[in-house]
């Protein structure tokens, strides 16, 4: 089972998280699992909060179809590694922590 980050990036966001379930839009292939603390839309995923992919490549790709979904960029107001999603890229679905291996 993953372990939910608790530390200052999810207090700062109002202090509540949402598990997500992230595929690709054209393909609905299987991206990752992503913590996403705070309300609002998806912009960017933190490398930290993705679960099950420890991949740092430039370009965020679908593995089914091959298409770029976003761009690996340092986010200036936390300094922190991050992959800006292309909108329309990228749907989410809300998953239960328990139903992840």
């Amino acid at each position: 089972m993953h372990k939910i980050k608790n530390d200052k990036y999810k207090s700062a966001r109002g202090g509540h998280s949402r598990l997500l379930e992230i595929t690709c839009e054209h393909c609905r292939g299987h991206i990752s699992y992503y913590q996403k603390d705070g309300p609002g839309i998806l912009k960017r995923m933190y490398l930290d909060r993705i679960l099950d992919s420890k991949d740092s490549a430039k370009e965020l790709r679908c593995k089914g179809c091959g298409r770029t979904l976003g761009v690996l960029i340092i986010y200036e107001k936390e300094q922190r590694p991050a992959y800006r999603l292309f909108v329309g890229s990228v749907s989410k679905k809300l998953v239960r922590r328990d139903s992840i291996s």
